[in-house]
C-alpha cells in the first residue's frame, strides 16, 4: 500500500500532466492561428498593395486619354447632329463608367458587378465604333454572384481596343465568355485580331502579368492561371480562378 504522500504525488501528477499537455496543445493551437493570421494579413497587404498597382494603371494608363478624348468628339458629334437621347445616354454612361472606376477599392467583387462596367465600356465604345463594333456576351446563370478581382475582365476587353480594334479598319468582333467547368471558373475573351499582344507595347503584358498576381493572392492555395492564345481566326485569353461565392468569402473572412 502506497504511503499517503506518494498517493499525493500520484494524484497530482495524473491531473497536472494532462493539464500540462492541454495547455501545450491550447498553445500551439494558439500560435498556429496566430501563423495564419499573419499570412492572411500578409497577402491582404501584397493584395491591396496590387490592387492599388492596377488602380493606378487603370486611371493613368489603360482609362487611356486616347479613349477619353475619342469618347467626347463622340459625344460632341451626337450634340452637333442634335441626337439628343443618345447624346443623354453617352454623358450618363460615361459618367457610371467614371464612377465605378474610382470607386472600386476592394480585392474582390461579384462577376455581376465587374459585367455592368463593362458594360458601360463597351456601351461607350459603341457609340464611337458604331456598326464595326458587334460583341457578344455569354455567361453561366450559376456565375453571377461568384468573386472576381476588379478589372480582369474589364482589362482583357480594354486590350482588346488598344491593341487590335484602334490599330485596323475593318469588323471589331469581340466575344466575353464566363463559365463554369467543375469548380473553376472560365473566363475568355476573344477578338477577331491576328495580331499577339507580344508583339505590341509592354503595357498589355503587364495588364496580364498584374492579373496573374493578384490571382495567386487571392487565392493562395488554390491553382490560378491566365493565357494568351493565338487562335486561327482571332486572339483569345483564358483566365481560370475557383469558384466562389461572395456570400460564401464573405462569411468566411468574417468567422477569421
Amino acid at each position: 500500500m502506497l504511503p499517503i504522500e506518494s498517493f499525493s504525488i500520484y494524484i497530482m501528477f495524473c491531473v497536472l500532466v494532462p493539464l500540462a499537455g492541454a495547455f501545450t496543445l491550447l498553445f500551439l493551437f494558439v500560435f498556429e492561428k496566430r501563423i495564419d493570421l499573419l499570412e492572411k494579413q500578409k497577402r491582404e497587404i501584397a493584395l491591396e498593395r496590387e490592387l492599388q498597382t492596377a488602380l493606378y494603371n487603370q486611371l493613368n494608363q489603360e482609362i487611356q486619354p486616347h479613349f477619353f478624348f475619342n469618347t467626347l468628339n463622340s459625344i460632341l458629334a451626337l450634340a452637333r447632329l442634335d441626337r439628343k437621347t443618345e447624346l443623354i445616354r453617352s454623358i450618363e454612361t460615361l459618367s457610371k463608367l467614371l464612377k465605378f472606376k474610382y470607386r472600386t477599392i476592394n480585392n474582390f467583387i461579384s462577376i455581376e458587378d465587374e459585367l455592368t462596367y463593362v458594360n458601360y465600356y463597351l456601351e461607350i465604345q459603341k457609340t464611337r465604333f458604331r456598326d464595326r463594333l458587334h460583341y457578344e456576351i455569354h455567361l453561366d446563370n450559376c456565375v453571377n454572384k461568384a468573386i472576381i478581382i476588379p478589372f480582369l475582365i474589364q482589362t482583357l476587353v480594354e486590350n482588346a481596343f488598344k491593341h487590335a480594334f484602334e490599330r485596323h479598319i475593318g469588323e471589331a468582333l469581340l466575344k466575353i465568355k464566363i463559365i463554369k467547368i467543375e469548380s473553376a471558373i472560365h473566363v475568355s475573351v476573344w477578338n477577331n485580331s491576328l495580331e499577339n499582344y507580344e508583339t505590341s507595347p509592354p503595357d498589355g503584358g503587364l495588364g496580364l502579368e498584374n492579373i496573374k498576381r493578384r490571382l495567386e493572392l487571392l487565392f493562395p492555395d488554390d491553382e490560378t492561371s491566365v493565357q494568351l492564345t493565338d487562335q486561327e481566326d482571332g486572339t483569345a485569353v483564358l483566365a481560370i480562378f475557383p469558384h466562389v461565392i461572395m456570400s460564401e468569402k464573405l462569411e468566411g473572412e468574417s468567422m477569421q
